[in-house]
């Protein structure tokens, strides 16, 4: 990734994902930037922006295009090579209560964060990767399989990997490549929004083929895999990260 840019979207705190990718990233010479979505977190991602070698700060709120068309304007004239997405959201109390109780406006947010986010960053980003590149985003197997109290974030990863397929098929042609890692259940803040996500992990340690959890380095590694030349022939697709417990029937 030496002299490659790269816009990572997600970056919370040192136990998230995307600061996992953000630094096998750096690792493999890649100059990063960072976006934040809430002043709240701002200086979070600003000190962990330092940690990293002195990655770029920008505010960036997915929810808003506006925000999104101001962020991508500011690199104007400087080559990009890649987006990591890593955002969803939805209301705890639609992960907390069964899936049919979740109203539309819940469904809706969860949706637009989760899902039409990668599409309208995608759509934004394209015209400045003007020598290809690639895209990836975070799924998880809630998106094909019920996972317990996963509920409408399930389906939002569900639409989330079909935007990645129709995104593939319309960006191949100026070589931009878009996937997905579908990584195991990994102990981060937003996981624990998940009501008994410890027997989830649990689960995944005594039944998964490797009989162990996910680390966040695996998933890391994967998404420089996904965004360098070594992918260059990877689109569409979702990449299972998860010790092999995708594979598993009953």
């Amino acid at each position: 990734m030496q002299g490659k840019t790269v816009v990572v979207m997600g970056v919370a705190n040192r136990w998230s994902i995307a600061y996992g990718i953000a630094q096998a990233l750096v690792r493999e010479g890649a100059s990063l930037m960072l976006t934040y979505q809430a002043e709240r977190v701002k200086k979070s991602v600003e000190d962990l922006a330092r940690d990293l070698g002195g990655a770029s700060v920008h505010w960036c709120d997915v929810s808003q295009d506006d925000s999104i068309a101001g962020f991508f304007s500011q690199l104007q004239g400087r080559a990009l090579d890649g987006i990591v997405h890593s955002i969803a959201f939805a209301n705890k109390e639609d992960l907390d209560r069964p899936f049919l109780a979740t109203g539309r406006a819940g469904f809706s947010l969860a949706l637009d964060v989760s899902a039409y986010s990668l599409v309208a960053v995608a759509r934004a980003a394209a015209p400045l990767m003007t020598s290809g590149g690639g895209i990836v985003t975070l799924s998880y197997l809630g998106a094909t399989r019920v996972v317990p109290n996963y509920n409408v974030m399930g389906v939002a990863k569900a639409a989330l990997e079909a935007s990645v397929r129709y995104l593939a098929s319309e960006l191949g042609p100026q070589q931009i490549r878009v996937n997905a890692i579908s990584a195991g259940p990994i102990k981060t803040a937003s996981a624990r929004a998940i009501k008994d996500f410890s027997s989830i992990l649990d689960q995944v340690a005594a039944r998964a083929p490797l009989r162990r959890v996910t680390d966040t380095a695996e998933v890391a590694d994967t998404a420089v895999f996904l965004l360098s030349p070594l992918g260059r022939g990877v689109t569409g697709d979702v990449v299972f990260v998860d010790s092999g417990y995708h594979i598993l029937g009953i």
